[in-house]
């Protein structure tokens, strides 16, 4: 069976942001599995327009089919005010057919909750543009000591097990939706 392609999306652009030091820890271990193959998005290096609508840009359309080449995706969020940042709900919508009757995992970060929030308001999201979400998901809380000094996590028990798991089921349900595509396009 050929690997599922899961496209990690880092989801800040802030400057000072730790969202990449987190999506390239997140990928690496990813990349251990040999039932998966592996790209990074990080929406810092999109130029995408500042008002929506906007006429596609080279920006839009490289995201938008990035988003649908994929067969799964994990999306590494901070947790800002209790919700996402602007720049990833932005690339969210750029794309729409291309979200479709695919998985979605989460990678988030914040300070206390462990970016519990932003997933919530992710899975709503989400849930409007046809996606599954997975239920399990890595949370890192960055108040806690599991941090190094440039923002990367370090390796616990608990991380890798959570990421196993979330990867686990990303892994199946991106399988079965990619055979029921096959068999049947989606409708929306």
């Amino acid at each position: 069976m050929s690997p599922l392609r899961v496209t990690v999306i880092i989801g800040s652009t802030r400057v000072g942001r730790v969202g990449d030091a987190v999506g390239h820890w997140f990928a690496e271990r990813a990349r251990c599995r040999d039932d998966l193959a592996l790209e990074v998005l990080d929406l810092a290096g999109y130029a995408f327009p500042g008002c929506y609508p906007a006429a596609a840009t080279p920006a839009m359309r490289g995201f938008t089919a990035a988003v649908g080449g994929a067969e799964a995706f994990v999306i590494v969020t901070p947790e800002y005010n209790r919700s996402f940042p602007a720049s990833l709900k932005q690339a969210i919508d750029f794309a729409y057919d291309e979200w479709q009757a695919k998985p979605v995992g989460f990678v988030a970060y914040g300070s206390g909750s462990a970016g519990l929030y932003a997933v919530e308001q992710l899975r709503t999201v989400f849930c409007a543009l046809h996606a599954v979400t997975m239920r399990d998901w890595v949370g890192l809380d960055l108040l806690g000591e599991g941090f190094e000094g440039c923002g990367r996590p370090r390796d616990t028990d608990d991380r890798l097990r959570a990421i196993a798991a979330m990867l686990d089921q990303l892994t199946w349900w991106g399988r079965a939706l990619r055979d029921a595509r096959r068999a049947q396009p989606y409708v929306s």
